[in-house]
């Protein structure tokens, strides 16, 4: 089977994808959740002509000059209105958030005002309609303000609670079901064997579809038998996971039983093994409703391929457009030529002195070093037989 090119495989992966379908959760339940539907408010803010600073309520055409005298005939705090009319010669005491008083146009601040028992002096004569902020300031009854597929943050949520929304339609989230694969694995915290090592990917990945949007399932670790591998697989049909993602076992070794075991269960294969470094081994299918990738063992390898592969898939779900976050900066190292697979290449990322980002690729690439993909902020993308580029070229990179 010839290499697929990591475009086309992308593509395939994401060309049977539907949209999850809506649920509706409680406000302080939406962060970081993605808007299903667009929100209109279902108020105006502010409801009326309020003023915007501590001071006093005046008629404008009352100021004469700088030294002004009005009476002061009541006061209005927020949340309880001046029940009166402000006429010739009046003024109202007002409090920030208040409703303007009938016949009022004009806040004077009380920093531009004397008071002398039940009259004021104006110090400093304000211009019409200063600190008074008119009704329907912010927005109107019936506005739609917030679109999907938003990614709903702080801002977002304090906004639909001012447009007096105590509950938010959302994309339900994908549920991602993770199976680590390996005899030779152990959980972090454990004791491993004299040939065992300890499994990180599913740990990464886990963080990634959280990141995402998605909801990671930990289906465990799953030695290298195919009858329990399977049944790990039944377990994330059963639990209706709308992704399955195994990790290692794709290949094409003895030990490396997913493949089979995914075939066995009825998996329709889409494509396996791409144009790629790291990551070659990649696989994607479909079992009935559930999407499958199987992602490399190599810990580096499984988190790119997620990067790449997993993170569209995720997103595409939740009905937002890809974005594979490409950029471009200034190589500050040599590069050599490169052959047939795509290549990623770890390097740090940094500013010159003309604030233009540069990348310094590290020396070894080996799929094994995650100490080398934590220390990067990108990852050059090297297309099959690029040329070899000396310092000072420019190359496509993706940000971590």
């Amino acid at each position: 089977m010839s290499l697929m090119p990591v475009a086309d495989a992308l593509s395939k992966l994401l060309s049977d994808v539907a949209v999850l379908d809506t649920e509706t959760v409680p406000l302080a339940e939406a962060n970081g959740r993605i808007l299903a539907a667009p929100l209109a408010s279902t108020r105006t803010q502010p409801p009326f002509a309020a003023s915007a600073m501590d001071g006093y309520a005046i008629r404008h055409e009352d100021l004469k000059d700088s030294g002004t005298e009005l009476v002061v005939i009541g006061e209005a705090p927020a949340g309880h209105g001046f029940n009166g009319t402000v006429s010739a010669g009046q003024t109202v005491r007002i409090f920030t958030g208040a409703p303007l008083p009938e016949g009022a146009d004009t806040i004077l601040i009380q920093e531009n005002a004397v008071r002398d028992g039940d009259g004021i002096k104006v110090l400093e004569a304000p211009a019409r309609g200063a600190f008074v902020r008119p009704a329907g300031l912010d927005f109107s009854e019936g506005d739609v303000l917030l679109a999907p597929p938003l990614k709903l943050a702080f801002r977002h949520l304090a906004l639909a609670a001012a447009m007096n929304h105590a509950e938010i339609p959302v994309r339900r989230k994908p549920k991602v079901a993770i199976l680590a694969t390996g005899d030779e694995l152990v959980r972090p915290g454990t004791q491993p064997g004299p040939d065992q090592i300890i499994a990180s990917n599913h740990a990464g990945i886990a963080a990634m579809v959280e990141d995402c949007g998605g909801e990671p399932v930990d289906l465990g670790i799953s030695p290298d038998d195919p009858i329990t591998l399977a049944g790990h697989v039944r377990d994330a049909i059963t639990g209706r996971a709308d992704i399955l993602v195994t990790l290692g076992g794709a290949s094409v070794g003895d030990h490396d039983l997913v493949q089979d075991v995914l075939g066995q269960e009825g998996m329709d294969l889409a494509f396996w093994r791409i144009a790629m470094r790291p990551g070659k081994p990649l696989m994607a299918g479909r079992l009935g409703p559930t999407k499958v990738l199987g992602l490399p063992g190599n810990p580096v390898s499984s988190l790119v391929c997620g990067l790449l592969f997993l993170k569209p898939l995720i997103a595409t779900m939740l009905g937002r457009q890809v974005d594979d976050g490409a950029q471009s900066a200034v190589l500050a190292a040599p590069l050599p030529q490169n052959d047939r697979r795509q290549d990623y290449v770890r390097a740090i990322l940094s500013e010159d002195e003309n604030g233009q980002l540069q990348v310094t690729p590290f020396g070894r690439q080996d799929s094994s070093m995650l100490n080398l993909l934590a220390r990067s902020g990108a990852l050059i993308v090297r297309p099959p037989h690029a040329p070899a580029l000396e310092a000072g070229a420019s190359v496509p990179i993706l940000v971590l």
